[in-house]
């Protein structure tokens, strides 16, 4: 297909997803028809060759099992165990509760994969805490968004899955690839607002009551099924024992039999779980098609090759073209969700990476860490939205209490552009990579 038509196609997509058009059927239509014209009837060929190819590919099999993972884990008091756990060990801090939701997140975050479930599993349980003891609530519940980064960079990952199966990167090294820059994130979200608090003491509300050592570690016992889970899911990925796909399913066994042996999960609480898993991953499925054939029918025009020759005939610095796409992408997260950014960008952004000699593996975390900023930021942050109706928060509210954790994400950002390493290094160190 020529670069015209792959043009006319972006367009064609972007003019019905302001139209309010479904982003799977937009995909679909466009490529359809700019295939057609291009190609002829073997574009209708392909559509069906790509549905078969998906649904018989393991590169997107993990994505039905993760997700049903983190149903049933929505079923029990897992992410409620969590917080109280860690309560007891950073309560005392300054800032302490909005630590513990921070330390929260990046725990329950081994076993959900999304940002959303992310900070409604860890709020329900953290919102009343910040009320009880007075914190600040525009900068608690800011705090609260601004950690659910942590959902998709700490692997499991749906937005991981999306990216690996559009570029060919291999998800398990990119799960592992996740792994020290979320914690990473981790500190630094914590260490912001232990700063604000200890800068000023009143945001921090009035101290928690004093727990004891004895508590402090009686209640790590609590703990334990998310550490089982996430050694056995990133444990057996990282030492070459499974795929991502035989570690999701192992996962799952594993999550199951916790929950109903330890948390009382009965038949009603397994088949909500079962019919959200099913209902979430068929509107996925059919996203994933429209979504590869698309990619496919602008990859076949010269519109990525012609933007790297570009870019290499400006003899601009290398990192400055990774910079510049990053900048784009934060813009496009005010305005557009991150898949539909996805499906745009990584078919021409991602040749140009790898033409100027950079690892995609680390363009992948990178691109990962930058779509769920734009998920809450304004005036399209979904994540944002979803906080503020949640927990009633007014936005100006919530928007001036996230706005030096949002600041944090951006310096955290700036740094994953400066040291591939901390995403490199560790998927260096796997067993059988």
């Amino acid at each position: 297909m020529f670069t015209t038509e792959a043009l006319i196609c972006v367009g064609i997509m972007m003019l019905l997803l302001l139209m309010g058009v479904p982003i799977a059927y937009a995909l679909l239509f466009s490529s359809a028809t700019m295939g057609l014209i291009a190609f002829g009837a073997v574009a209708l060929q392909k559509i069906g060759w790509t549905t078969f190819y998906l649904l018989y590919n393991l590169l997107w099999t993990p994505l039905p099992l993760f997700t049903l993972m983190a149903c049933i884990i929505a079923e029990t008091s897992i992410g409620e165990d969590l917080y109280r756990a860690a309560r007891n060990w950073f309560s005392r801090i300054p800032g302490g509760l909005i630590v513990t939701s921070v330390m929260g997140e990046a725990a329950i975050a081994a076993a959900l994969g999304a940002s959303a479930p992310t900070i409604l599993a860890v709020g329900k349980v953290a919102v009343p805490e910040f009320e009880r003891y007075k914190y600040d609530r525009g900068i608690s519940i800011g705090a609260l968004l601004c950690g659910g980064v942590l959902g998709p960079l700490i692997p499991p990952s749906t937005t991981m899955i999306f990216y690996s199966v559009l570029t060919n990167v291999p998800l398990g090294r990119l799960f592992i690839a996740g792994i020290v820059p979320g914690v990473i994130l981790a500190c630094m979200l914590s260490a912001t607002a232990i700063l604000l608090c200890v800068r000023n003491p009143a945001l921090g509300g009035t101290k928690v009551e004093a727990v004891s050592w004895g508590n402090r570690f009686s209640s790590l016992k609590r703990v334990w099924p998310i550490v089982v889970v996430g050694t056995c899911v990133l444990g057996s990925i990282y030492m070459g024992v499974a795929t991502p796909t035989e570690a999701g399913g192992f996962g799952c066994f594993i999550v199951l039999v916790v929950a109903v042996a330890f948390f009382g999960l009965r038949f009603k609480g397994l088949f909500r779980a079962a019919k959200e898993a099913a209902l979430l991953n068929a509107t996925l499925m059919l996203t994933f098609v429209a979504a590869v054939f698309f990619t496919y029918m602008v990859g076949s025009s010269d519109l990525a090759l012609d933007l790297a020759k570009l870019v290499k005939s400006l003899n601009i610095p290398p990192i400055a073209v990774i910079i510049f796409i990053q900048i784009v992408l934060f813009i496009l997260g005010c305005f557009i969700d991150g898949i539909t950014i996805m499906l745009l960008t990584i078919p021409l952004f991602a040749p140009v990476a790898q033409a100027l000699g950079f690892d995609l593996l680390w363009f992948g975390i990178l691109y990962v860490t930058n779509m769920e900023i734009g998920l809450i930021t304004p005036p399209m942050g979904i994540n944002l939205f979803l906080v503020r109706s949640t927990f009633n928060v007014p936005t100006s509210e919530l928007i001036r209490g996230m706005l030096p954790f949002l600041f944090t994400l951006v310096v955290f950002l700036g740094i994953m552009v400066a040291f591939p390493q901390f995403s490199t290094w560790l998927p260096g160190m796997m067993i059988g990579r």
